[in-house]
């Protein structure tokens, strides 16, 4: 572990004591948890991206049967509404 100092609100300071009592945790597992959420959700997880686009691969049907060939044209019908 790497020691470090921040600055809180009191306000801060208060809701984290009660929330780490609540769930019998410390005020710094609090922090490295939110930290570690912090740092999840901005990475960019190639893998996941990938995974999370294949699966929604043919799950929603437009009814339209030209779409390979007229895309540009119903993404410029559909831009304009």
């Amino acid at each position: 572990m790497v020691r470090t100092q921040i600055q809180l609100t009191e306000a801060q300071v208060k809701a984290l004591k009660k929330i780490a009592l609540t769930n019998h945790l410390s005020v710094a597992e609090l922090i490295r948890r939110a930290v570690d959420t912090m740092i999840k959700s901005t990475t960019f997880d190639q893998n996941e991206s990938l995974r999370r686009a294949l699966e929604i691969v043919g799950k929603f049907r437009s009814g339209k049967r030209d779409i390979s060939r007229k895309h540009d044209a119903y993404l410029a019908d559909a831009l304009t509404k």
